[in-house]
């Protein structure tokens, strides 16, 4: 009994946790135990589910109909039964009949098909145009016309670390999550075109019935009218590196006065955040805008304190090459990356203050504050690289 008392004990507090672990639906995202695809807020994803349902039944009656009659003949003409075997070569209306049905199934699926697939390319007449940008790994959104016109900002992960690594119990929306979700009107139809900066990524919300893939250096273009206010989550659905996994879609549907109201705040916002490069700089201004900056931008993949991810991403805290060196090379990798790998360009992501901000930080964070050279790098230094 003393050898299973380790194992007994272990069990019990695993059944306990069990017990007591809460599971619920996610709000606007995949519920508990589900099986079948979401029916969808737009008028697009109820088409989808009503197709898959079809074409579902329809394979399922020509599964059990071909099936049915060959287990039917295998039994009641089996050669125990004293069976014979007919001794004809050909069947004319046998031949027209398999050659004229399959037909008819085949136009009846793909008619319906069609006219789904027709709709969801028709982004004419589009009440909002946004565009979302992949990134390795997050989303970038920018509002190309309406009273938006001009809101820009990043769509990061928000899921705490310290859930991801287990050390903290995980909400119901794990990973699904972010600090800035995308804001639309309800029953308004918003044109999104889909492009990428890096590598292959791709914008799929299910109940807006939505997949579309972001390829660099292509527009790609999808568009869906949800009739119901809510909040509605999806994920990169194509594999695109390391944190695949940690770049969620989150579309916030409201009302037309909240849509009004959202975009006055954020166009407060875009004015009191707007950056004159020609302001004379202090260096305690560049590292606390820098801090912010490399937070939204640089954290996760070279860590909240410098230190990296061997092999994959280097640490900034004691960089020799570029951080504890001169300023030019720094500020070329960030403005252009390095292709070929995770570094990516931040010339088109960034301006001249935020750029020259984040470098300022990293030569005066950690243990880098009064070693290099070029400890404060201005807005007009990273203009004379571009």
């Amino acid at each position: 009994m003393k050898k299973w008392k380790p194992y007994l004990i272990s069990a019990l507090c695993l059944t306990t946790r069990l017990t007591h672990a809460q599971v619920s639906d996610m709000p606007g995202g995949p519920k508990v135990n589900q099986l079948n695809l979401p029916q969808g807020v737009t008028p697009i994803s109820a088409d989808i589910a009503w197709l898959h349902w079809m074409m579902l039944i329809i394979c399922a009656i020509i599964f059990l109909g071909v099936f049915g009659v060959m287990f039917y003949a295998i039994v009641r003409h089996r050669k125990s039964k004293g069976a014979v075997p007919a001794t004809f070569h050909e069947h004319i209306g046998v031949e027209v009949a398999w050659t004229v049905i399959p037909f008819l199934i085949v136009i009846g699926m793909a008619l319906p098909a069609t006219r789904t697939v027709v709709a969801m390319k028709d982004t004419s007449s589009a009440d909002l145009t946004v565009k979302a940008t992949g990134y390795q790994w997050k989303w970038g959104y920018e509002y190309l016309d309406g009273p938006a016109t001009g809101v820009q900002f990043l769509s990061t992960l928000s899921t705490p670390r310290a859930q991801i690594e287990g050390r903290e119990p995980r909400s119901n929306t794990y990973l699904m999550e972010v600090d800035n979700p995308l804001v639309v009107p309800v029953d308004k139809k918003i044109r999104v075109i889909v492009t990428a900066a890096d590598v292959i990524h791709s914008w799929m919300v299910p109940d807006l019935g939505v997949k579309q893939d972001a390829i660099p250096g292509f527009l790609r273009d999808s568009w869906f009218r949800a009739n119901k206010v809510g909040t509605y989550r999806g994920q990169c659905a194509e594999l695109c590196g390391r944190d695949h996994a940690f770049m969620p879609i989150v579309v916030k549907v409201v009302e037309q006065t909240d849509y009004d109201a959202w975009v006055a705040q954020q166009q407060v916002a875009l004015q009191a955040a707007a950056d004159d490069p020609d302001k004379e700089w202090s260096k305690e201004e560049l590292i606390d805008k820098g801090k912010q900056v490399f937070q939204a931008n640089c954290a996760s993949c070279h860590q909240a304190q410098g230190e990296g991810v061997a092999n994959t991403f280097p640490a900034l805290d004691g960089n020799e090459q570029y951080v504890l060196a001169p300023m030019k090379e720094q500020i070329l990798t960030v403005l252009n990356g390095h292709p070929g790998t995770a570094m990516a360009a931040f010339r088109d992501r960034l301006s001249e203050v935020e750029i020259a901000a984040v470098i300022t930080y990293t030569r005066n964070a950690w243990s880098n504050a009064g070693k290099g050279p070029d400890p404060v790098v201005l807005p007009k230094d990273v203009s004379a690289q571009r």
